[in-house]
């Protein structure tokens, strides 16, 4: 498998070959102020299997877990097009949006839903829930 991803004007670009480490659900109120929206949803690959192009600017956040995790969005349109974080230290994470196929990927485990809105559901029969 080898999928593609960009940010909006596509000036930042990342390629990820090889079956993704997990595909997640995040309901975290940090993924949440991340994206704008009431979850996130990412696909993660071990690190040398993911390739980047273009420019992008970092911001680290500390995630509620207290772990640092450093985001790389474009420096012209500012999508998130690719992060990684220190609690899964050698894989890179790309958000289910950015990628050229969204279709591609969908989560098998959905964590945080302590907190998640009651109006959102993640559905499959081999789905992993974690509060």
């Amino acid at each position: 498998m080898s999928v593609r991803a960009s940010c909006s004007c596509g000036q930042l670009r990342a390629t990820a070959n090889g079956t993704p480490v997990r595909v997640s659900a995040c309901h975290c109120n940090a993924c949440k102020k991340r994206t704008g929206s009431a979850f996130s949803a990412q696909a993660r690959w071990i690190e040398a299997d993911v390739t980047t192009e273009g420019r992008s600017t970092v911001f680290t956040r500390i995630a509620e877990s207290g772990n640092p995790a450093d985001f790389h969005f474009c420096s012209d349109c500012g999508a998130t097009v690719f992060f990684s974080t220190r609690n899964l230290p050698g894989t890179v994470a790309i958000p289910l949006g950015v990628l050229d196929d969204p279709f591609a990927l969908r989560p098998n485990i959905s964590i945080f839903e302590e907190v998640k809105q009651s109006w959102v559901t993640i559905l499959g029969d081999d789905v992993e829930h974690i509060d």
